[in-house]
């Protein structure tokens, strides 16, 4: 059943700006309704959010009914990092994967979040849950999710300008030759393997990694790095290592040998995000620590005194700011 609301303008004015202010709603949101054909001036049905408005002319928006998917039973836990009005901070598990797909059967992140109660309003018809951007199903790690429409248009612009990121920890082998690895090369979906993406593709997009060293294994042929993304690609980090022989302990998908080193899960951890607050404005950091399976193998291979210099997050934006 459609929910229809009626104004008349009363000043010269492009349409998006005027159902922003009458609707409360950001200008994506108020796209996404024309986009829908649910916008209406005097009875006729409009395709461009720059329409000018003219005083008194009638304007009709019907808003669709929000279409809300089921819920699958959640049996996981997430550790909640940072809660507000606006923004949840999560430290998401490992195994868990973060949209729900035809090919998912196991619970996702979206499940947790409909049981949580956070679905975002929307007036485009489709339901949202904040989900801003994602992290692949093995990777574990800070992640933030909006609770509002205007936190999630004010994160995701972040996302495009760069100045939202996230330093990553992972135990690769064999080691990486220098202190600062930079690749830059474009990543695109492989053409021999549809469960994999590939680096140095003509039709890839471009994509640039920095890699961190920050420790040697007792053995010398497992190292613990840092890295970070300056975009956002589908395996990015995994792709890039890939790329000169590397891999991340417990990748059997980008793995050189997966016999060489096992691991229960993929060692690649999302450490530390960084944003700006929707509302304070402030520049916040977030940190999430290892799970049990991490924190173990990490515990093993590393000496502790050098592990608490290195993976102090001070210490990794230091570094990381030093070598750009």
């Amino acid at each position: 059943m459609l929910n229809t609301e009626k104004y008349i303008c009363e000043k010269s004015e492009r349409l998006d700006t005027f159902l922003t202010s009458k609707i409360g709603q950001t200008r994506s949101q108020v796209a996404a309704l024309i986009k829908n054909d649910s916008v209406f001036v005097d009875d006729k049905k409009v395709s461009r959010p720059g329409v000018k408005l003219k005083e008194g002319q009638k304007i009709r928006v019907e808003f669709p009914e929000v279409k809300q998917s089921k819920a699958q039973k959640v049996d996981f836990d997430v550790e909640v990092l940072y809660e507000d009005e606006d923004v949840l901070v999560i430290n998401k598990p490992s195994g868990v994967t973060v949209h729900p797909a035809p090919s998912v059967k196991e619970p996702t992140l979206v499940d947790w979040l409909k049981h949580k109660g956070i679905r975002l309003s929307t007036i485009s018809g489709e339901e949202r849950h904040g989900i801003v951007h994602r992290l692949d199903k093995g990777t574990s790690g800070t992640m933030v999710v909006a609770k509002n429409n205007e936190a999630h248009e004010f994160l995701s612009k972040q996302l495009q300008d760069k100045s939202m990121g996230r330093y990553y920890i992972a135990l690769v082998t064999p080691p990486l030759k220098d202190d600062v690895t930079i690749i830059e090369s474009n990543i695109g979906r492989s053409s021999h393997n549809r469960l994999k993406m590939a680096s140095g593709l003509e039709h890839g997009k471009y994509a640039k990694t920095m890699f961190k060293h920050l420790a040697l294994d007792k053995d010398e042929k497992v190292q613990l790095i840092a890295c970070k993304l300056f975009t956002g690609r589908t395996h990015q980090i995994r792709v890039h290592l890939e790329s000169i022989n590397r891999h991340i302990l417990g990748d059997h998908i980008y793995g050189l040998s997966p016999k060489v080193e096992k691991a229960e899960r993929v060692l690649l951890h999302a450490y530390l995000i960084y944003f700006i607050h929707p509302t304070t404005k402030e520049k916040l950091y977030f940190k999430a620590d290892f799970d049990a399976v991490m924190k173990e193998t990490i515990d093993k291979k590393f000496d502790r005194e050098i592990l608490n210099e290195v993976i102090d997050t001070d210490y990794i934006i230091r570094s990381f700011t030093a070598a750009i």
